[in-house]
C-alpha cells in the first residue's frame, strides 16, 4: 500500500505540474499577467485588423490629456493603446499586447522610426503636467513589472510619448524636431519614475544628439532628461498662471502644439474677440496676451496633417521648412496634379496657387492596379489613418475610411516616411 500511495502521490504531483505549466503558457498566449494584477478586457473593434509586432523593444507611457470616460471611448474606438489605466487604478486591455496599437504616431528613437511597430503603449488617464493617483501608480508599477519581465525591456527603454514623438517642419520649426507632444511628460521625472518602480531613465535624446532631429522645446527637453532639480524647475513653465497665454517667448504652437489650428482651440484676443484655430491665418502676428483655451480631448493625431497654402502659410517654406523641395513633401495642386517636391522647379515654390495642399514626410507609393493592391504598396499600413489615398476623382482620404477591395484602380498611395 505504501508503494501504491507513493506512486499515486508522484503521479498527482506530476499532473499538477503539467497543469500549472499549461495554465501559465495559456496566460502568456492570451496576454494575461501571471501576477496578481487584475486586467479586464474591452477589446477594440480594430484588434483583429492589427498585425502582430515583429519585436518589442520599448514600453511607451502616455497621458490621455482629457476626461477619463471620453478618453477611454476614443482609445477603444480607434485602437490607440494596448492598456488603459483609469484614476481608480483599474487596468483595461484595448488591443492584445502582441498586436500593433496606433499610439505613438510619427515617432523615432535612436534612428528607429514608427515606434508603434516595436512597442507596447499604455494610456494613463490624466495630464502631462499633473500627478496621477496613488492607485494608478500602484497598478502601473505592477503592469510595468509584468511587461518588462515578459519582453525584457530595461528601465531606460520605458519611455514617454513626448520622448519618441517628433514633428516635421512647420511655421515655427524649419527642421524636423522633437517636442511635437508633451504627452506622458511626468513619467520622465525621477520622483515619479521611482514611485512606479523605474530606477533608471534615458539620459539624453539619441536622435537630437546624432543630428537627426533638433530640439523644438528646450524646457520639455530639460524635464525629460535633466536632473531632478532641473526637471522640477523647468516643469513650472507648464503649470504657471500664464502657461496658456501667448507672449514673446510662448507661441500658439508652444501652447497647443500641432493642434494649434484646430477648430477646437479657442483664441481669446486682448480686445475681446474670440476666434477658433481654423479661422486664423497670420500665426506670426498673434497679439501678446492672447489666451489659448484648449477644449476637448487631444490625444495623438494618428492621421497625417494635410496643410494648405493660404491657411497654414503663404509659401512652401512657411509650411514645409527646409523640406519644401524634398521627395518626401507632396503637393496636391487645385487642378488635380500631384507632384513631389524634388520634381518641381525652384521658381514654382514661390507662386504656389491658393488651396494647394501639402503633405510633409511621406513616401510616394505609386498607383493601385489590378495586379498591385494597397497592401502590396505599403503593407500593414494600408488601412492606417496616417496613410492617404488620392482617388481618381481628385479627393484625398485616409486609409481607415477605405476597404482594400474597393480602392479604385489608379488611386495613388502616400504613406509615412
Amino acid at each position: 500500500m505504501d508503494m501504491k500511495n507513493a506512486i499515486t502521490t508522484h503521479l498527482v504531483i506530476a499532473v499538477m505540474r503539467v497543469f500549472v505549466f499549461t495554465f501559465l503558457c495559456a496566460l502568456m498566449l492570451l496576454g494575461l499577467p501571471a501576477s496578481g494584477l487584475e486586467i479586464r478586457s474591452q477589446i477594440s473593434p480594430w484588434n483583429h485588423e492589427r498585425p502582430l509586432r515583429s519585436a518589442t523593444y520599448y514600453i511607451i507611457l502616455h497621458t490621455t490629456e482629457g476626461p477619463e470616460e471620453g478618453s477611454l471611448r476614443k482609445i477603444y474606438t480607434n485602437g490607440e493603446a494596448h492598456f488603459f489605466v483609469d484614476t481608480a487604478g483599474r487596468v483595461t486591455r484595448i488591443i492584445q499586447e502582441q498586436r500593433l496599437a496606433l499610439h505613438a504616431g510619427r515617432s523615432m528613437w535612436d534612428g528607429r522610426q514608427n515606434i508603434d511597430n516595436f512597442s507596447v503603449g499604455i494610456e494613463v488617464a490624466g495630464y502631462y503636467n499633473r500627478d496621477i493617483t496613488r492607485a494608478q501608480e500602484q497598478s502601473l508599477k505592477e503592469l510595468l513589472e509584468v511587461l518588462q519581465n515578459r519582453y525584457k525591456v530595461p528601465d531606460e527603454k520605458v519611455l514617454t510619448h513626448s520622448m519618441v514623438a517628433y514633428g516635421t517642419p512647420n511655421t515655427w520649426h524649419k527642421k524636423s524636431h522633437r517636442g511635437r507632444k508633451r504627452c506622458g511628460m511626468l513619467f520622465a521625472k525621477e520622483s515619479v519614475r521611482y514611485r512606479i518602480g523605474l530606477d533608471k531613465k534615458a539620459l539624453f535624446d539619441p536622435d537630437v544628439k546624432s543630428g537627426r532631429l533638433v530640439v523644438g522645446d528646450p524646457y520639455l527637453a530639460t524635464v525629460l532628461y535633466g536632473k531632478s532639480d532641473e526637471q522640477e524647475k523647468a516643469a513650472v513653465r507648464y503649470t504657471s498662471s500664464d502657461a496658456n497665454v501667448i507672449s514673446s517667448s510662448r507661441s500658439a504652437w508652444d501652447i497647443a502644439r500641432d493642434n494649434y489650428k484646430s477648430r477646437d482651440i479657442l483664441y481669446q484676443f486682448p480686445d475681446g474677440r474670440v476666434r477658433r484655430g481654423n479661422e486664423i491665418k497670420d500665426w506670426k502676428r498673434m497679439p501678446v496676451g492672447t489666451k489659448v483655451v484648449i477644449s476637448g480631448q487631444h490625444g495623438d493625431d494618428e492621421s497625417g496633417t494635410i496643410m494648405e497654402i493660404g491657411i497654414d502659410g503663404d509659401t512652401a517654406m512657411d509650411i514645409a521648412g527646409e523640406d519644401y523641395n524634398k521627395k518626401t513633401t507632396v503637393y496636391f495642386f487645385p487642378d488635380g496634379h500631384v507632384i513631389q517636391g524634388d520634381e518641381m522647379a525652384e521658381s514654382v515654390f514661390a507662386v504656389l496657387p491658393q488651396k494647394t495642399r501639402i503633405l510633409v514626410g511621406y513616401k510616394y507609393g505609386g498607383k493601385v492596379t489590378a495586379k498591385r493592391s494597397a497592401f502590396d504598396i505599403c503593407g500593414k499600413a494600408w488601412h492606417f489613418p496616417s496613410t492617404y489615398y488620392r482617388l481618381p476623382d481628385g479627393s484625398v482620404v485616409p486609409g481607415n475610411r477605405l476597404n482594400e477591395g474597393q480602392i479604385p484602380k489608379n488611386t495613388i498611395v502616400f504613406f509615412r516616411n
